[in-house]
C-alpha cells in the first residue's frame, strides 16, 4: 500500500512538472520585441505534401536583436516558407533574396504588449488548473488507498506532501509568468 502511495506522489509531482514545462514552452513562442527563433516553432510549411514545422526544414539564426535569418535547406521552398510565415500571422513581413529569408522584428506597441501579457496570464492560469487537477486526482486516489488499507496517518502525511507539491509548482508558475511579463513589457 505504501509503495502505491509513493508511486502516486511521484506521478502527481510529474504531472505538475509537466504543466510548468508546457507553460515554459508555450511562453517561448511569445514574441517580446526581440528576435527569438522559437516563435517559428508553430509555423507549419507544406513541404512536398507533408506538414512540416519550419525549424525542421531550415536553419534559423539571429544575427542581431532585431533580425532573424531563415536559411531553408531546400532553396526552392523559399516562397512556400514566406507564405507559411504570413499565414501564421506572427506580425512579420518576410523578405527574401533567393538564398535566405530576412525577418526584421518590429518593436511591439504598448497595446500588443498588454495583449501578450494577458495571453501569458491565461496560459499561466491554464497551467495552474492542470496542477490543481493533478492535486485533486492524487487526493482522491489517496482516499481510495486508505479505504483499501493504507494507514490514516500515512494518508494524511501524503496529502500534506501533495499540497506542498501544489504550492511549490503554483509558485513556480507565478515566477515564470512574472519573468515573461517583465520581458514583454521591457521596451
Amino acid at each position: 500500500m505504501i509503495d502505491k502511495a509513493n508511486e502516486l506522489l511521484e506521478f502527481a509531482e510529474l504531472k505538475m512538472e509537466d504543466a510548468v514545462s508546457h507553460l515554459q514552452e508555450e511562453l517561448k513562442t511569445y514574441r517580446a520585441g526581440k528576435a527569438n527563433p522559437e516563435v517559428f516553432a508553430s509555423v507549419i510549411v507544406n513541404y512536398y505534401g507533408a506538414a512540416t514545422p519550419l525549424p525542421q526544414m531550415s536553419n534559423i539564426t539571429t544575427p542581431d536583436a532585431k533580425t532573424m535569418l531563415i536559411q531553408p535547406w531546400d532553396k526552392s521552398m523559399i516562397h512556400t516558407i514566406e507564405k507559411a510565415i504570413m499565414d501564421a500571422n506572427l506580425g512579420f513581413t518576410p523578405q527574401n533574396n533567393g538564398e535566405v529569408i530576412r525577418i526584421n522584428v518590429p518593436a511591439l506597441t504598448e497595446e500588443r504588449r498588454r495583449e501578450l501579457v494577458k495571453k501569458a496570464r491565461t496560459a499561466g492560469e491554464t497551467a495552474k488548473v492542470s496542477v490543481r487537477n493533478a492535486r485533486r486526482e492524487a487526493m482522491e486516489s489517496l482516499k481510495k488507498l486508505q479505504k483499501e488499507g493504507l494507514p490514516e496517518d500515512v494518508e494524511k502525511d501524503d496529502e500534506e506532501k501533495v499540497q506542498k507539491f501544489t504550492d511549490k509548482f503554483v509558485k513556480k508558475i507565478d515566477e515564470v509568468l512574472e519573468l515573461k511579463e517583465k520581458e514583454i513589457m521591457t521596451v
